[in-house]
């Protein structure tokens, strides 16, 4: 291993010790994580638009700010790529559309603005399926993501792009956004962690109906560590988000690492509507007895999630109405099938449908509370099957059995997403197939700091577990291009600094 391989796989927290005690500099980590991307980038299909020539200038200020021994930000002269779902002052951002195909934003989203004003250096955007929808990272412009375990299988999404750069080491840090999963997702099959937080922690302007509570955007990183530190660096209050509200970001960014011996821990398979391939719930099974030791308690626990498809139906497609009714009926052709789908199912709906759902959302985040009068987390696989290939838009069937839609096999995440919950996607070893695992733990209501504390003690006691551990890509697999990741690619985007697979 290489001094500089050594370097560009070190924690983005311990990176930015190293910059603040002048040990590394600015300018020399850009361009490794830049070379980085330049080697691997076109075996994955990550990275999308990219601004080096900015970013160069950037590092070089970050440099010269810490000579001149100024006061750094929390992130002050770390790379980082941004989901390309969340628009980006003067660099391109397709969201993953034809429609957006050379689209180059005026401004920042607020996400990206603190970003920014923390130090972070932004140096490329991150692949998403068309507006986000599905968890499978592929779409007509830039073409498919391929998981760094074995590209010719999916990265998950929508933050695929995300997932699939920190797992390969091209950025330190990256951003995500989770409606039904898709930062959980994608986090889970490339082995890297992806924190949903509370609603309104972090704000997020992009949200059309803003006093919906199910869209979030929130951090991944390859530790706990650098989750939270990203984290602080962007949560509090928002004119542009009515949901938002003033946070300790400093309690964040260092959580307390709880205990693990006293935690009482539920889990589940399924909660008891989610359908699980028979194989992932052996290798859950097989994972909680390689953990139960560590917890107070570590119970099977039944849930109660009522009509949990149907009500996140009705709650989705609301916000496909919103975001894209002008587009459908200028032309449906426009929209890719996913966003077509929901579209359609959302026009069809009437006023008492919405009622119910909303109804029924309530009903099941009351019911999901109870569980913490007696237990601290609740555990339970983040997907339910492994890696599928990319090819295939999306999952059709689990155990045999049909699905009734293309995202029904984001279950186990959507079902967490209803009740609103901060929870977190943990690398836990591998699956049946040799795959990336992911834990996923849910915290109390509003309990985002107790669930990063969790994570953090967590982390630690698996990387003393060998079946636990995160399991690392072999990046020498992945320095050759796999041409079929691009393949669906049409007409590629004008106007941007590109690093793509061709």
């Amino acid at each position: 291993m290489t001094d500089r391989t050594a370097l560009l796989a070190t924690p983005a927290i311990e990176l930015r010790r190293l910059i603040g005690a002048k040990e590394i500099s600015p300018v020399e980590l850009l361009e490794a994580f830049i070379e980085r991307i330049e080697a691997i980038n076109p075996a994955v299909n990550a990275i999308t638009a990219t601004c080096y020539d900015r970013a160069r200038d950037e590092a070089r200020a970050a440099e010269r700010d810490v000579l001149a021994g100024g006061e750094l930000g929390p992130l002050h002269g770390l790379p980082i790529g941004i989901k390309d779902l969340d628009d980006t002052e003067g660099l391109l951002t397709t969201h993953g559309s034809p429609l957006y195909r050379d689209h180059v934003p005026e401004r920042d989203v607020v996400l990206v603005q603190r970003l920014r004003r923390a130090g972070a250096i932004v140096t490329a955007k991150t692949n998403v399926p068309e507006f986000g929808a599905g968890a499978n990272t592929r779409n007509v412009v830039w073409g498919a993501t391929g998981n760094p375990f074995d590209p010719l299988l999916n990265a998950g999404g929508s933050s695929g792009g995300s997932a699939a750069a920190l797992a390969c080491d091209m950025l330190p840090l990256c951003s995500g956004s989770d409606t039904g999963g898709s930062l959980r997702i994608p986090a889970a099959i490339c082995g890297v962690v992806g924190f949903r937080p509370s609603p309104g922690l972090v704000p997020s302007e992009r949200r059309l109906l803003g006093w919906t509570p199910i869209s979030v955007v929130g951090p991944m990183g390859r530790s706990m560590a650098d989750v939270a530190l990203q984290l602080s660096a962007t949560v509090g209050r928002d004119v542009g988000d009515p949901l938002s509200y003033d946070v300790d970001a400093a309690a964040l960014a260092a959580p307390p690492r709880l205990d693990l011996c006293r935690l009482r821990v539920a889990w589940t398979t399924d909660f008891g509507v989610c359908a699980v391939d028979r194989a992932i719930a052996e290798s859950f099974r097989s994972k909680i007895a390689a953990m139960r030791h560590l917890f107070r308690a570590c119970d099977e626990v039944a849930f109660d999630f009522g009509e949990a498809h149907r009500c996140f139906d009705v709650i989705r497609a609301e916000t496909f109405v919103a975001a894209y009714r002008e587009a459908y009926a200028k032309d449906p052709t426009s929209l890719g099938p996913n966003v077509r789908a929901n579209y359609e199912l959302g026009a069809a709906l009437s006023l008492a449908d919405c009622a119910w759902a909303h109804l029924e959302q309530a009903r099941i985040f009351r019911r999901f509370q109870t569980v913490f009068e007696q237990y601290d987390l609740v555990l339970s696989p983040t997907t339910p099957i492994s890696p599928f290939p990319w090819t295939e838009l999306y999952l059709k069937e689990i155990n045999g059995k049909p699905l009734e839609n293309y995202y029904r096999w984001l279950a186990l995440t959507y079902v967490v997403t209803l009740v609103t919950n901060p929870a977190l996607s943990l690398p836990c070893g591998t699956d049946q197939r040799g795959m990336p695992f992911g834990l996923q733990v849910i915290g109390r209501f509003r309990g985002d700091r107790d669930v990063l504390g969790a994570g953090a003690a967590l982390e630690a006691a698996f990387a003393g577990i060998p079946a636990l551990q995160r399991p690392r890509p072999d990046l020498d697999r992945l320095r050759k291009p796999v041409p079929a990741l691009t393949s669906i690619v049409t007409h590629p985007p004008t106007g941007a600094t590109t690093r793509r697979a061709m």
